[in-house]
């Protein structure tokens, strides 16, 4: 076995014994620095395979930041929706984009296409 490997069983078995989450972070900070980002992926991918698919996707949101869906306008739809845009994933932003652009008439898609077309794109 690996000294990396048998350092990361003893850190899970310590980590499971603790259980704390201040254990937990500890676990995370070590298995950075003895695992390479494919054994990392692997352990993640198969953990969250042992979970029901609503608590999988439910830590797997909340690990990434997830915004979740936006709520109902409270004090007017552009600031509320720059707010959530603010908390979004990439993947969030893009579907809830293209989904907007595809619910408006074709009035107002000709309308947003020409606002985007005169705004200054940062590269």
């Amino acid at each position: 076995m690996q000294p990396d490997h048998k350092r990361m069983s003893r850190m899970l078995g310590y980590t499971l014994t603790i259980g704390t989450p201040e254990a937990w972070q500890g676990f995370r900070r070590v298995a950075q620095v003895r695992m390479t980002e494919a054994e990392r992926a692997m352990l993640a991918f198969f953990m969250l395979n042992t979970l029901s698919r609503d608590l999988a996707e439910g830590i797997a949101r909340f690990a990434l930041n997830a915004a979740g869906d936006p709520l109902p306008p409270f004090l007017g739809g552009m600031e509320d929706a720059r707010s959530w845009a603010g908390w979004a994933t990439r993947d969030e932003l893009k579907a809830y984009a293209l989904a907007s652009f595809e619910a408006m008439t074709p009035q107002d898609q000709a309308a947003f296409f020409q606002h985007i077309s005169t705004c200054e794109v940062a590269a």
